[in-house]
């Protein structure tokens, strides 16, 4: 028996078929978390006071003047996130320091305070419009911690937040995410406030259905339980939230990373994480921005693993970009561009192979994400490409069709190369939106996915190949 046999032999007798309790409904996304979930690289905008100071968090009793970007040009910010490839900039409209991007009428803490712009300056407006210019997605973070209200720690401040979400989804919208910061800390009367979540979401879902809510727990994305931009190789969008809330009451960080494999509601994951040390723009921190490969390794890390990925650019105090994280973004862009605009998969054929039937599948390598080959039943089904002539591989990139729920638990791939001789075999657990494998280089003659263990019939919309640069490939 050669080593090809004896190893298909093997595969097929470790399958452990489908797995799910009895009585378990899988969850399914909605449409909107699907597009959110299609559009998985974006940039994160820390801005404020803080940028101005030096800090990371305000105390709240900052003088409004100190907000001063006399340069400021959203425009700029706008053409380096389209050309970076990002689909949309989320704004922190207001921090924990309590000081509002745009001149609300629920605070005296904002930029009709300030000298800036004699006080008629709209930051909010500005990029709200430049998003739309540009063909990108305008996002809003918006933290309940007000270190400067007078309201917080008081049942009023909750209609002050209320009437502040109403302001910008009024004013500013269509808004594509809104993001909740969990943090909960004193106010300037020394009391922390009991936030209304519930509340929250109901306004938002009235003004703008559409719009994805982001906080720990969700509802509709949720942290992946670190700053650091990666999220786990086991990555389930599925997440329980019972007796769970933002912030203090969140589930622990490991559970975050990971999801919950029969978690009751669909709640994907995002990686946010600083293209700095610090969260707002310190001039120290010039020197410090994180390298193309870094940024390549944290694409890995989120994107490669199912998540969304949330890059904080923090604009500085020009109110501008800076040369510094704009030249690594642009390398960033040519590094993946570089890495994956060379589907080899294209170049052979897709088999389905059920029961000692090869049927072709073109489905497995048209470049298609919304057409999809279902794996019914895992002890008899596995889905292959196969080259003519063996190809140079060290990636392949699997995308799960998500519409009917996510269903891989486990799977294989087996890579053979000349004469069926197999040269790497692979394993991993989830797949989700995109999973992306990386490997020492190796000859590919055929490439076969069998999914060893399923909550329910899995869908494979795409298995992708790819010859990287050998010092990109993860760790």
């Amino acid at each position: 028996m050669n080593k090809a046999i004896l190893f298909f032999a093997i595969l097929f007798l470790c399958d452990y078929g489908f797995s799910q309790p009895a009585g378990y409904v899988n969850p399914k996304p909605t449409a909107n978390q699907l597009v959110w979930q299609n559009n998985d690289f974006y940039l994160f905008a820390h801005f404020g006071p803080n940028t101005f100071t030096g800090l990371e968090w305000g105390k709240g009793t900052e003088n409004a003047d100190v907000f001063n970007p006399e340069h400021l040009d959203c425009d700029q910010w706008c053409r380096i996130a389209k050309a970076a490839g990002a689909v949309g900039i989320i704004i922190t409209a207001k921090h924990h320091d309590g000081f509002c991007l745009w001149p609300s009428k629920f605070s005296t803490h904002t930029v009709k305070e300030s000298k800036w712009r004699n006080g008629k300056g709209d930051v909010l407006k500005e990029l709200s419009e430049a998003c739309k210019k540009y063909g990108l997605k305008f996002g809003v973070y918006l933290s309940p911690w007000d270190r400067n209200h007078p309201a917080y720690g008081t049942p009023e401040y909750n209609d002050v937040f209320v009437g502040m979400l109403k302001e910008i989804f009024k004013n500013y919208g269509p808004v594509w995410e809104l993001w909740w910061d969990g943090a909960n800390g004193e106010g300037p009367n020394g009391k922390k406030q009991v936030y209304d979540f519930a509340r929250y979401e109901r306004v938002v879902r009235k003004l703008s259905p559409n719009t994805v809510i982001f906080s720990d727990v969700g509802p509709d994305a949720r942290w992946c339980g670190n700053e650091k931009g990666f999220i786990g190789t086991t990555n389930w969008n599925t997440l329980n939230t019972a007796g769970f809330t933002p912030g203090a009451g969140a589930p622990s960080a490991d559970t975050l990373n990971t999801g919950n494999i029969y978690g009751k509601h669909w709640i994907p994951a995002e990686c946010d994480v600083s293209i700095r040390s610090g969260w707002f723009y310190h001039k120290r921190e010039d020197s410090l921005v994180k390298t193309p490969d870094q940024l390549f390794e944290i694409y890995l890390k989120s994107v490669g693993r199912g998540a969304n990925l949330l890059l904080n650019v923090p604009p500085d105090t020009d109110g501008l970009i800076s040369s510094f994280d704009s030249a690594a973004l642009m390398e960033f862009k040519k590094l993946r561009d570089e890495s994956f605009r060379n589907n080899i998969s294209k170049a052979g054929t897709g088999y389905f192979v059920s029961e000692r039937k090869k049927i072709v599948d073109k489905k497995l390598n048209d470049g298609n994400s919304l057409t999809a080959s279902s794996i019914a039943r895992p002890f008899s089904q596995t889905l292959s490409i196969y080259f003519a002539t063996p190809q140079k591989i060290n990636c392949i990139i699997l995308k799960e069709n998500l519409a009917n729920g996510q269903n891989c638990i486990r799977f294989k791939i087996l890579i053979s190369g000349k004469e069926k001789q197999f040269e790497r075999v692979i394993e991993g657990s989830t797949i989700g939106h995109e999973r992306i494998l990386t490997f020492p280089e190796t000859d590919a003659e055929n490439i076969s996915l069998k999914i060893i263990q399923q909550k329910g019939d899995t869908e494979i919309s795409e298995i992708g190949a790819y010859l990287i640069s050998p010092e990109l490939a993860e760790k």
